[in-house]
Order: C-alpha cells, then sequence, then structure tokens
C-alpha cells in the first residue's frame, strides 16, 4: 500500500468564524495519503487589530505542522519588534525561532506531545521527570526555558512543514511564506499570487542551496526534498559558518504586504496538495461561481477538495488537502468582469 490508502480518506473536518470585518470558511482533509500531516490556525481577532491565518503542509511526519500551528502566531505577537509596530520583521522573526525552540530537552518534549501516543507519554513522563533549569531563561522575549534531560543535545527534527501565513491589519494584507503552499487573492474576479512557491529549480534558491554546500538531484535538494525552504528539516541545516537565512533549506519566508482596496474580494491558503490539481485562477473562478448560491465558505472549501480529489491512488489529487478562504465584508458583484486589461493567469504580485 506505500504511502497512499487502499481508499480515500474523505472525512473533512472544516470550521466558519467571522468578525466585523471579514469572515471565514476553512476545511482539511487526509485523503489518499496514509497520514494527515497539515495542520492550520485560524485567528480572525488574534489582538484587537489583528487577523490571523495561516497554513502549514507537514513532510516527514505531522508534528513539526502541529508544533507551528500552536506556536508561530504566539512568537510573533511576542516579539519586541512586532510591539514597534514591524510586523514583517516580527513574523520572519517567528518563522526563524520556530527551529530554534524545537531544540534540545524542552523542544523534544513537546514535540513529543504533539505526535503519537508512544511519543506523547514519553513526553508526558518527561516533563513529571524534567524541569527548567533553576534561574536560567533564554535571552528571547517569549521565556521559552531550556531543560535539562536525555534529549538535551536534541538538535531539532528532520522532519518539517511549509509555513503560509496572512495577516490583517487595519488596511493591509501581509503574507509570509516558506515553501510550496499558497496565497491568492481576488480582485475583481483577477487572481493574483501573494506568495511565490519555493521550488528548487527557483534560481534564487538554487543559488543558496549550491552555496550552502547542497545539490539538486531531479528537482529534489540533495535527492530527498522537493521544495526549498521549510521551518525543520535540520539535517539541511548544519552549516555552521552559515546563518539561518543561508542554510541548504531555509525557514526564512519572503514578504508581501497589500493594502487592501474595494476591488479585493476573498483571498485564499491552500498547501500545495490543492496547487497540484488547480491553477490560482482556476481556484478564484471556482470559488466566484460557488459563492453565487453558497454563503457557508467552508462548504465551498470541501467542495474544492472534492474536485481536486483523485478517482485512484497515484499522481495528482492524492495528497492531504487544507484551504483557508477568507471574504472580505462588503457588496461584491459576482459578475462582474476582471476588467478590460487582459492579464496573465496567477499574476504574482
Amino acid at each position: 500500500m506505500g504511502i497512499y490508502l487502499s481508499a480515500p480518506k474523505t472525512e473533512k473536518a472544516s470550521e466558519d468564524g467571522e468578525n466585523d470585518r471579514l469572515r471565514y470558511g476553512l476545511s482539511s482533509m487526509q485523503g489518499w495519503r496514509a497520514t494527515m500531516e497539515d495542520a492550520h490556525a485560524a485567528y480572525p481577532d488574534l489582538d484587537s487589530s489583528t487577523s490571523f491565518f495561516g497554513v502549514y503542509d507537514g513532510h516527514g511526519g505531522k508534528v513539526v505542522a502541529k508544533f507551528c500551528a500552536k506556536y508561530l502566531h504566539r512568537q510573533m505577537l511576542k516579539h519586541e519588534v512586532h510591539v514597534a509596530g514591524d510586523l514583517g520583521s516580527s513574523v520572519q522573526k517567528a518563522f526563524l525561532r520556530m527551529d530554534e525552540m524545537m531544540c534540545g530537552q524542552r523542544g523534544w518534549r513537546e514535540l513529543a506531545r504533539l505526535g503519537d501516543k508512544m511519543d506523547k507519554f514519553s513526553g508526558m513522563i518527561e516533563g513529571l521527570i524534567w524541569s527548567p533549569k533553576g534561574g536560567e531563561v533564554n535571552d528571547h522575549i517569549d521565556d521559552w526555558p531550556s531543560e535539562e534531560g536525555p534529549h538535551s543535545d536534541f538538535h531539532g527534527p528532520n522532519s518539517g512543514c511549509t509555513a503560509c501565513v496572512a495577516i490583517i491589519r487595519n488596511n493591509q494584507l501581509l503574507v509570509a511564506n516558506a515553501g510550496d503552499s499558497r496565497c491568492v487573492i481576488s480582485k475583481k474576479g483577477q487572481a493574483y499570487n501573494l506568495s511565490t512557491d519555493h521550488k528548487p529549480n527557483l534560481e534564487i534558491e538554487k543559488e543558496r542551496i549550491l552555496k550552502a554546500g547542497g545539490f539538486i538531484q531531479y528537482g529534489r535538494v540533495n535527492g530527498s526534498l522537493n521544495l526549498a525552504r521549510a521551518i525543520g528539516d535540520v539535517e539541511f541545516k548544519q552549516n555552521k559558518l552559515l546563518p539561518a537565512e543561508q542554510q541548504i533549506i531555509t525557514a526564512y519566508p519572503d514578504i508581501t504586504t497589500v493594502e487592501l482596496c474595494d476591488d479585493d474580494e476573498f483571498f485564499v491558503l491552500a498547501c500545495d496538495g490543492i496547487w497540484d490539481c488547480l491553477s490560482s485562477q482556476q481556484l478564484v473562478d471556482f470559488i466566484r461561481e460557488e459563492l453565487k448560491t453558497e454563503s457557508k465558505l467552508s462548504v465551498i472549501c470541501e467542495r474544492v477538495f472534492d474536485k481536486c480529489l483523485a478517482p485512484s491512488a497515484g499522481g495528482e489529487g492524492c495528497d492531504n488537502m487544507t484551504m483557508i478562504l477568507v471574504q472580505f465584508k462588503k457588496p461584491v458583484d459576482l459578475d462582474a468582469s476582471p476588467g478590460e486589461q487582459p492579464l496573465s493567469p496567477d499574476q504574482t504580485i
């Protein structure tokens, strides 16, 4: 059976919510994969002026995605540059901070608690036996205390995840991305990519990989990983002479910031299980058509999964699928033309 099931798991975990500025729906589905390795976060009111949405697509296991879904948004809020109003820098530091937090006894124990049942038991036992070092707190503002224990020299997980997050504050939308999940916004029916899929064959990624001592074989980093940026994957981050941003695989995200306007209808965050099957424009077209008759956004996400799901195991449509759809609250003419000037589909802002 390998990495695929004999029949897909089509049960969907869905959620809807809203505040005075937006409403959202999300869903996730395991599909043909033997395990579910995606995670997500949705906080329309992260604080009084901020909404946060994130999709985390795991590989090699689920724990790093679950760790990021639990902690990344908290780190963004806690960092001092966030307090000073530099949202982009706080998000970038939060991405890199995930790798730091997953090291050592404390990191191992938290990953164990988020893992399978045996690891959870081990993590709970070690949590009772081993405690933070007395009076020792690291220099970071989050006060993530180090711990002594049998895993004190743990360098971090070899599994990893992509991270694509969208943050709305006032009239600004900020997207941070590391990996091949994607954020797309619909402006009067035209799809615009707010993130870049970080694949090893991109020139900027290839240059960093080679400079750090890695190689690309069959489109994969060191013949293994088919993406160039991720959180976790510590085996690709072992060059002691280079900062985190310059490692073979880096968690450092690209940042895209846009000012929202009346043309903006909705945006989508989704893992590559969706983008393997639909282009950005195809997904926007599908959503706009569904919005004419369906008001529950999570149902639209579920219908996207049904559309993408492969009829048999193997190839496109067999991956885990996670999608968040966020709609801005204002009247929208869904029959409006995308505009007189022809624009190439999936154009990136």
